[in-house]
């Protein structure tokens, strides 16, 4: 009778175990694609608005997509790399911040951020105005560096709306408001492929031309996220400008510049290889062929970068509200999500490689080429899918100078050497310096994996609370 009566009572225990952790899983993966689905679809329109205007101006002639594409994949690559890195840095704190119910204080760390961001932008004007004699230096022809200078200031503007766009983008997904970030952003990518095809396409108006579209879109969706947060969107994250946006910002700035500098490092690291294209015999077709691949990688990139603000925001999210567990249980979900998402687009790529160039291009030249460089954009994507949402746990935690020092180490230290190595000295080419920067990349995710492994949880809690707290105290003083 007793052996009877031990049956089902183990049954009973085990069951439910299973049963929690399915129904665990089910909505800790309901929460991350909350945040992650949105913001894919809006990174993806928002990257999707340069990539509509290059596919139209590279039908032009070769010069044309080889200008707008070292200006979109390379300048604009590094400084948006640089301040979407800076701008993570309001992902932890807004993020702590609502985890912890402290809302009042999301509003003031969204305004430290447009002020930091703002005089980070305008440092790297520069760069948009004198790219023609660095190009000329780096191997480009004459004719591509004369029209990438040229394009390049005319995306002045665009550059400048970097600040606003990524911290009311952030400020909007640590308070789970997604929707209104994906409607705007369809919303213009919707408009700008229409003035796009009338403009571009059909009126012939030029690279300036192009240039203007995509000012126009990113501009208009920074108001129109503006304008739902002012308008009654926020009403209790968004108080008002207020004068507490200056105090404090020194921590501000520290912690932004190693977000700024962890990401950018990653992102402009393949966009070298468009770079040094300048260097191998015909520069048009491989400048052509390496950006549209580039292109193709960055636009993939937005899908990791979703769940990399998806597992910050999570992270953060349970940190601020106390819980450990759940922010280890999050970033796990994350980390297998992506790999599937990432698998899967893998897939395409393999069977839709000959085509891939087709959309950029009429040139066979470039296409064929695109279709040799397949196989390592396909590995490329691969481990892309990992290292991002581990950027996310760093996002999260606070810890953005650590991923830093991994980023440069990984990467420039290891990646580029080998580059060097295989594409030079062994005269792989191309093929060689992408294959020794894919070493990079499989050190930078191994470090990144070891890290979060090691992570004490327990510890980041207390930190975050910490952080909340010394910043409530501040503003009662103030």
């Amino acid at each position: 009778m007793i052996e009877e009566e031990e049956v089902p009572l183990l049954k009973y225990q085990q069951e439910p175990r299973s049963e929690y952790l399915v129904t665990r899983t089910w909505l800790e993966s309901k929460k991350i694609w909350q945040i992650a689905g949105p913001s894919i679809f809006s990174r993806l329109a928002m990257f999707s608005v340069t990539i509509v205007t290059q596919s139209f101006a590279g039908h032009f002639s070769d010069v044309d997509l080889a200008a707008i594409s070292i200006v979109t994949t390379v300048i604009v690559g590094i400084t948006f790399g640089f301040l979407l890195g800076m701008a993570s840095a309001l992902e932890t704190l807004c993020g702590q911040a609502y985890g912890g119910k402290k809302y009042h204080m999301m509003g003031i760390y969204m305004q430290r951020s447009w002020i930091v961001l703002f005089i980070s932008s305008v440092l790297l004007v520069p760069m948009f105005i004198f790219p023609a004699p660095i190009m000329k230096l780096i191997g480009q022809t004459e004719a591509v560096a004369e029209k990438t200078g040229l394009v390049a200031k005319w995306l002045i503007p665009f550059h400048l709306s970097f600040p606003f766009q990524f911290s009311l983008q952030r400020f909007l997904q640590s308070q789970l408001k997604m929707a209104p970030i994906a409607w705007i952003s369809g919303g213009v990518l919707g408009l700008h492929v229409i003035l796009s095809w009338v403009f571009v396409y059909k009126m012939r108006v030029g690279l300036v031309g192009a240039a203007l579209t995509i000012d126009f879109a990113w501009w208009l969706s920074v108001l129109g996220m503006l304008g739902y947060t002012v308008y009654g969107g926020c009403p209790e994250t968004w108080t008002g400008l207020s004068s507490q946006a200056f105090v404090g910002l020194w921590d501000f700035i520290k912690l932004s510049l190693a977000s700024g500098i962890m990401l950018s490092l990653e992102n402009f690291y393949y966009r070298m290889l468009v770079i040094v294209s300048g260097y191998f015999q015909n520069t048009h077709i491989a400048v052509d062929a390496l950006s549209i691949c580039v292109t193709i990688y960055g636009w993939e990139s937005m899908i990791p970068l979703g769940f990399l603000a998806a597992t910050g925001v999570r992270v953060a999210n349970e940190l601020g509200a106390g819980n450990a567990k759940g922010a280890k249980f999050a970033t796990m979900i994350s980390v297998f999500t992506s790999i599937c998402v990432g698998l899967g687009f893998c897939l395409i790529v393999v069977l839709l490689h000959e085509k891939l160039a087709m959309i950029f291009t009429s040139t066979l030249p470039v296409i064929k080429m695109v279709n040799e460089l397949a196989i390592m954009l396909v590995f490329s994507i691969l481990f892309n899918c990992i290292q991002p949402v581990l950027s996310g746990v760093a996002v999260g935690s606070g810890w953005q100078s650590k991923a830093a020092f991994v980023n440069m180490g990984s990467y420039y230290l290891v990646g580029v050497p080998l580059g060097v190595f295989f594409g030079w000295y062994l005269s792989l080419g191309i093929m060689g310096i992408w294959a020794g920067m894919l070493g990079g990349t499989i050190v930078q995710t191994v470090l990144l994996i070891i890290i979060t492994m090691r992570c004490e949880w327990e510890k980041e809690v207390q930190k975050a609370w910490m952080n909340i707290i010394k910043e409530a105290a501040s503003n009662c003083n103030n």
